[in-house]
């Protein structure tokens, strides 16, 4: 790695990263922003399963989710970004401290919020839908459950 990448990249003081109020106020600011996101895009995508019965996409379906996920994004960003930066995904925040514009300890606190944050949603969804469950991806065959986790 370059000399120059190694200097941006720091660790952080858990007093100055976490225990600070502006660093709790980014927290819940990722916490909601991930929780609008997920809401509106799962949202959209079990509407549609719930409108079309299970049928095959339709190309307006699809767009419909995309804007679906597009103006939730738009929403989520414009929540977080004057606050924590607005990063909703942790591979946003990973990218992030990489580049050095945040320390670990703060982006393993953006991650922990945004995880918790999506779980939010997803329980929420679960409960205003009436007990829809919430589509996600399924495992192949040959793959178990920790190696879905480590990849």
């Amino acid at each position: 790695m370059p000399r120059n990448i190694l200097n941006r990249i720091g660790i952080g003081r858990y007093q100055d990263e976490v225990q600070h109020p502006s660093a709790i106020k980014a927290f819940v600011a990722e916490f909601i922003s991930t929780l609008i996101f997920v809401f509106a895009g799962q949202g959209s995508g079990m509407a549609f399963t719930k409108l079309t019965d299970g049928a095959a996409s339709t190309p307006a379906g699809l767009v419909a989710a995309a804007l679906a996920h597009a103006f939730g994004l738009f929403v989520a960003v414009s929540v977080g970004s004057n606050i924590s930066g607005g990063h909703v995904n942790p591979a946003v925040t990973f990218g992030a401290f990489v580049g050095g514009n945040i320390t670990l300890l703060r982006g393993i606190f953006y991650i922990i919020a945004q995880l918790l944050g999506s779980v939010v949603a997803c329980l929420l969804l679960l409960f205003s839908t009436g007990g829809l469950t919430t589509a996600g991806f399924a495992l192949s065959a040959d793959v178990t459950i920790w190696n879905a986790f480590v990849f």
